[in-house]
């Protein structure tokens, strides 16, 4: 393949957040994403595939896919609260699958994505440096951490995010979807920023049902239900204009396709491959593939 372009286990449902709905078993994901010609995939959340990290290699190995890296949430903003003992024991794994990329998300410490944290100056302090300490660890094991924006965590909006760019040395996973959602402009974000973006997760958003979303008239998961996110091509997060920039500013990073997906049945199992199928379709005639 001529673009680095992946997936994630999340696009078939699997995910970090207890009582999402069914978690689909790793042997079929990996064989549907093998089965649309992907190459390489993101870890998944804790569980999905082995923890030892020579076992977790071989099962992506025997799969046929390569190793991108993975999401990675971790409370950052805590001083009594070290994040690094977990993050370089996350890191162990990375190493023995050639994974090049951890996507750091700064999560609350609530279980799921409803409401962002408001952090005092101390707790932003804390925040910052240790964002620097996971990249400057990550960097010497020869894997880049990048801070992954994400709808209910600490870092969510433009206003949050650009107070990242000033006080810390992290690079970005750009989420088309989550960024739209969080209030931002990820043309304008790319088009400032180009030199920070070293990841890319595309994801298309109904902004209909996001809207009904922030204004409380029901959960993150029951708008990812609902159909929040859309296949590739299918929503309005502008996704063609997006890879346009990140293509003008030379951007040399995976596209991970990776669309929040509930899924509580076999239909939508179904549905599931159906829009990944569509969003890797769309994503190869976007690049050049």
């Amino acid at each position: 393949m001529t673009a680095r372009i992946a997936s994630a286990p999340i696009s078939w449902g699997v995910i970090e957040v207890p009582d999402w709905g069914l978690q689909l078993d790793r042997q079929r994901v990996l064989s549907e994403m093998v089965s649309l010609g992907i190459a390489a995939t993101e870890f998944g959340p804790e569980g999905f595939l082995p923890d030892p990290p020579a076992d977790r290699a071989a099962a992506l190995a025997e799969a046929g896919l390569q190793a991108v890296g993975g999401f990675f949430p971790v409370v950052l903003h805590r001083a009594g609260e070290d994040p690094l003992p977990a993050i370089e024991r996350e890191l162990e794994a990375y190493v023995a699958a050639g994974a090049g990329t951890m996507v750091l998300s700064a999560v609350t410490g609530e279980d799921g994505y409803d409401g962002a944290g408001e952090l005092t100056d101390e707790e932003w302090a804390t925040l910052l440096a240790n964002l620097d300490r996971a990249l400057d660890a990550a960097a010497a094991v020869g894997v880049t951490a990048t801070l992954h924006p994400h709808l209910g965590t600490v870092v969510e909006t433009p206003e949050a995010v650009a107070r990242v760019v000033e006080g810390s040395r992290i690079g970005f996973c750009l989420d088309t979807g989550h960024y739209t959602l969080g209030g931002g402009d990820p043309v304008a974000f790319v088009q400032q920023h180009a030199a920070r973006i070293v990841h890319a997760h595309l994801k298309d958003v109904s902004l209909e049902i996001a809207a009904r979303v922030r204004a409380g008239e029901f959960d993150y998961r029951e708008g990812v239900r609902r159909g929040m996110y859309q296949a590739l091509g299918g929503g309005d997060a502008r996704i063609s204009e997006i890879v346009a920039a990140l293509s003008d500013a030379g951007y040399d990073g995976w596209y991970v396709l990776e669309q929040d997906t509930v899924v509580e049945s076999e239909e939508d199992a179904v549905r599931a491959f159906d829009n990944a199928r569509r969003s890797v379709e769309f994503i190869r005639e976007a690049v050049g593939a």
